[in-house]
């Protein structure tokens, strides 16, 4: 058996293409990135990318060299005309054949991570660079105060586990009745079950982590057609 020596030739191009995934997989590709490379792909100027999806070319520009970001309305604008799924807005990436098992990881901030604002909730999509995930992280701010106001209880694949880190909410369901949960408590639910969650009685606002999972393909699809 060979056995390699750090000044090692063989070792050396080894060790800089493991410094090289390690970089890669800490700095995940930003929406400017993922833009840029959309564009390339395909061949486009700023102006005839702009054509194509209706967004001013000094939008563009900006979102690219990462000094704007694209409201959701924006993004789904830009998935619908440039035929594209929206959460490949969120990561770009070689697409693998089969599954595999890995030593990836993600490290989920706020400030890294993608966000979409609706009428309920300002969601904030965390660890958006790895890909084919069976779990999706969310930290999400409540602004809706009833369910009345909230509308049409929403369901989706898979199952949830929400975990209220500020404030107080008031979870509603489809099959059970309404259940208050204080700050540091949890619910875990079938998402297909109708369900909406609402800020609790003396409080203007609330922030949960959620983590959403499904066996199947496509969570993060799932999710986002809610948002329009």
């Amino acid at each position: 058996m060979a056995h390699w020596g750090y000044n090692d030739p063989d070792w050396k191009i080894v060790k800089h293409g493991m410094e090289k995934l390690m970089a890669d997989r800490s700095n995940p590709p930003t929406l400017g990135a993922v833009m840029r490379g959309i564009r390339s792909r395909n061949g486009w100027t700023l102006k005839e990318m702009s054509a194509k999806s209706g967004i001013p070319v000094s939008t563009l520009s900006k979102v690219e060299h990462d000094r704007l970001t694209l409201s959701y309305d924006k993004l789904q604008q830009l998935s619908q005309r440039l035929n594209i799924r929206m959460s490949d807005l969120f990561a770009e990436g070689e697409e693998e054949s089969a599954p595999r098992v890995t030593g990836r990881r993600s490290i989920g901030t706020k400030e890294k991570a993608v966000r979409v604002t609706t009428d309920n909730y300002d969601y904030h999509y965390l660890c958006t660079d790895l890909r084919q995930k069976r779990m999706l992280p969310i930290i999400t701010r409540i602004r809706a105060r009833s369910a009345s106001e909230f509308g049409e209880l929403v369901r989706h694949q898979g199952e949830e586990f929400i975990f209220v880190i500020e404030g107080r909410i008031e979870v509603h369901s489809e099959f059970y009745d309404p259940v208050t949960l204080e700050q540091g408590q949890g619910i875990y639910i079938d998402s297909t079950m109708g369900h909406a969650y609402v800020v609790g009685e003396g409080c203007e606002e609330a922030l949960v982590l959620g983590v959403c999972s499904s066996a199947d393909d496509g969570l993060m699809d799932s999710l986002m057609s809610l948002h329009g």
